[in-house]
């Protein structure tokens, strides 16, 4: 039976490891270290931790001196704050010096639930993605959240890093590598093609599973957990093969997954595309559960745009 497991606890796990191998790793957050679980790192190094308080803009300021004099500086707090409050402290701080700031955020996307539109990030990635140096990784699930905070300590220059608050079903092996920049095909078929990222992963698996017991399409599925630099190489030899393709976020449509894909798909290979994500609007609260289904994020919603999508492309042949 697949685990459900919540990105952010291995994100803590992981740090906790890098505190006893990388003596030069730092560690800050802005008052909700028990929530990004940063707080796991403070209890085995705290003289590598700093706690800014609510000051967000102050914290990647500070990531950026800490940087700046060599040491791998992790900033983390929710989604939302990382990448809104201090999008110019970012740019201008982070960004255009290259420094080695990861700027690490939890509950990303709108599964975050009832803390409502406020809290929910559906535009971090267009955020993030938009700013040259930067990269953008989100991992599909708790066990890549892990392998991903590893090699991000090892990579030198600025990442954004997004998660969701709650437990998802893991799809990829404990103690897997990650490579920054490759994408990893869950499964291979030859109708269609799926290429999520973040939970939507495992989503697009339960799609494809349902696509071929009851339509009998074959469904190819791509892990995206980097968004920027985006592997074109992986979808360019998926969508050789399929020839039409399906984009899956927990974000908006507009700059994020879909939009880095459909920019190479327009230059590339011009087939047709559908895109699963929040519709340019705002989310609101209630149970996560229940707000992806209203904003049309779910298994079924994928099989839908698939079946769209292959449709197209079957009408382009005549």
């Amino acid at each position: 039976m697949t685990k459900k497991l919540a990105q952010r606890n291995y994100y803590g796990k992981a740090l906790v490891d890098l505190a006893a191998k990388d003596p030069d790793v730092v560690v800050l957050d802005a008052d909700l270290a028990d929530s990004t679980k940063t707080s796991e790192f403070r209890k085995v190094a705290p003289e590598r931790f700093i706690e800014v308080g609510i000051a967000e803009q102050n914290m990647i300021g500070v990531a950026a001196g800490l940087a700046a004099s060599g040491k791998k500086a992790f900033a983390s707090t929710f989604g939302v704050f990382a990448t809104g409050r201090c999008w110019e402290q970012i740019r201008l701080a982070v960004a255009y010096p290259r420094l080695n700031v990861k700027i690490v955020a939890t509950h990303c996307g709108i599964s975050v639930g009832e803390d409502g539109a406020s809290h929910q990030a559906l535009e971090d990635i267009a955020l993030m993605r938009a700013l040259p140096n930067m990269t953008v990784i989100s991992p599909a699930d708790a066990y890549e959240a892990y392998a991903a905070t590893m090699a991000i300590a090892e990579f030198n220059g600025p990442v954004y890093m997004r998660m969701g608050r709650s437990e998802y079903p893991t799809i990829t092996n404990e103690g897997e590598e990650f490579v920054i920049g490759r994408a990893s095909v869950i499964s291979e078929g030859r109708d269609v093609t799926l290429i999520g990222t973040g939970q939507m992963v495992a989503l697009c698996k339960e799609a494809a599973y349902s696509l071929y017991q009851e339509e009998g399409i074959d469904a190819e599925v791509i892990n995206m957990s980097t968004i920027k630099p985006l592997d074109v190489v992986t979808i360019r030899k998926s969508l050789q093969k399929t020839g039409c393709a399906v984009t899956a976020e927990e974000h908006s449509i507009i700059g994020g997954l879909g939009s880095a894909v459909a920019e190479f798909m327009v230059k590339e290979m011009p087939v047709p595309l559908e895109m699963i994500g929040t519709k340019d609007t705002f989310g609101e609260s209630g149970a996560p559960d229940q707000l992806m289904i209203k904003y049309g994020l779910t298994a079924r919603d994928i099989m839908a745009a698939a079946l769209r999508s292959n449709q197209r492309k079957k009408e382009m042949k005549g």
